[in-house]
């Protein structure tokens, strides 16, 4: 099971990997992704980690699929007037 946890710490460092990802692989929950970091991280180690994570669109993937639609959609001129 530390094999699984060591995995999961890496992912969830990692900052292209969504919490998404890692339900799929491993079945774990964002909840249970930030226990796991919490039990097996420093403390200040943690607090860095869910400072860089907190609001992070790439860990969120369905969020950075919407924002990247959005972001994607270019509004041409004639639209509008």
């Amino acid at each position: 099971m530390s094999q699984n946890y060591d995995k999961i710490i890496q992912l969830a460092w990692h900052d292209k990997t969504s919490f998404d990802e890692i339900k799929r692989k491993f079945n774990i929950s964002e909840n249970g992704v930030i226990k796991i970091m919490r039990t097996n991280l420093k403390a200040n180690s943690f607090k860095l980690w869910r400072k860089r994570v907190s609001g992070r669109r790439s860990k969120h993937q369905k969020k950075s699929d919407i924002l990247s639609n959005f972001e994607n959609h270019k509004i041409q001129l004639y639209e509008i007037y």
